[in-house]
């Protein structure tokens, strides 16, 4: 049994080490640029964002993720964007560095509303590290107690629409075919290609200070066939010294995972997280802090999932147009 515990558990930390930045609830704390390239200086304002997440206190070496990320527009048109990254993972880490173009198409007739097409590329390097300087011992033939490094080169596309208050966003991630010596031993496929899509929708009361922004979220990996979706709900309330907004996210695999427990039955288990998040605004700075909670049986850890979210605006103020729209405007 722990035998089999301990081969779900390295299986699964390799999975999470994709060539790419791990995708959680953070696009929703005011960072759709992190999922998906097209919103590089699609928003009015210059965004710098910077996310610490940990999660597991009670468990060494639990996984950790750290974020920066920066983007703008230098021209009515073109916009750049950066992300760097660390995150860890027992044993595995990985660093990644990507850069972005977008290009923004607006077709708007006046400023009364919004009518834009965005496209965004970007490519990155990642660094990946495996360390079994502490495994020596064990027993198990695969393990030399060395330390393994290997980068690698990787390409995201993808495509935003905004038009009056709806909006949508399809990413491709991972564009190329990659095989990583690192983790060759278990047999990690080459295709790690991921598709992503967003869609959302703001309502606006009547003479209220309220919006409501319902949304959904789809994620799909190609190679080893497994999806989820995130059904969102977010809420803004307008205050005379900022914005205070929160809402609460819920993931569901659409692919149960199967599992055997001290020698009964095989089961099957759908992995859901649930995750409320809360932030404020204050004159061009913010800060949000996300948790997620495990709503499944067979859990590691029920400390759930823990994450900061700081950013700041800077640059023009680019707003062109009246309509209330936060993916935008915000």
């Amino acid at each position: 049994m722990i035998l089999r515990f301990f081969v779900i558990l390295i299986t699964s930390s390799i999975y999470s080490q994709e060539l790419s930045l791990p995708i959680y609830s953070d696009y929703l704390t005011d960072n759709y640029y992190l999922v998906h390239p097209s919103m590089a200086g699609a928003s009015n304002f210059n965004k710098v964002r910077l996310t610490a997440r940990q999660q597991w206190f009670d468990v060494n070496d639990a996984p950790s993720l750290q974020t920066l990320s920066v983007n703008g527009r230098i021209n009515d048109k073109v916009g750049l964007g950066g992300v760097f990254y660390n995150d860890s993972n027992g044993r595995f880490s990985q660093q990644g560095a990507f850069a972005t173009f977008a290009y923004h198409l607006m077709f708007s007739r006046s400023t009364a509303d919004i009518n834009q097409l965005s496209f965004g590329l970007s490519a990155g390097i990642i660094q990946d590290h495996l360390d079994q300087s502490e495994l020596l011992g064990t027993g198990d033939p695969a393990i030399d107690g060395l330390q393994y490094s290997e980068m690698g080169f990787n390409l995201d596309i993808g495509v935003s629409y905004f038009f009056l208050d709806f909006f949508a966003h399809v990413t491709l991630k991972n564009l190329l075919p990659q095989q990583r010596k690192v983790f060759s031993e278990f047999s990690e496929p080459d295709n790690q290609r991921q598709y992503l899509a967003s869609v959302g929708y703001t309502i606006i009361p009547l003479q209220s200070r309220w919006l409501f922004e319902p949304s959904l979220f789809f994620q799909y990996r190609e190679a080893i066939n497994q999806s989820n979706v995130d059904l969102n709900a977010k809420a803004y309330y307008q205050l005379n010294v900022g914005q205070v907004w929160g809402g609460v996210s819920y993931r569901r695999a659409l692919d149960g995972l199967k599992f055997t427990v001290s020698g009964a039955q095989t089961q099957s288990q759908n992995l859901q997280y649930i995750s409320p998040f809360v932030g404020f605004n204050y004159n061009r700075f913010m800060v949000a802090y996300t948790y997620s909670h495990q709503a499944f049986s067979e859990v590691i850890s029920t400390s759930g999932f823990h994450q900061i979210t700081l950013g700041y605006d800077f640059g023009e103020n680019r707003k062109r147009q009246k309509c209330i729209c936060p993916a935008v405007n915000y």
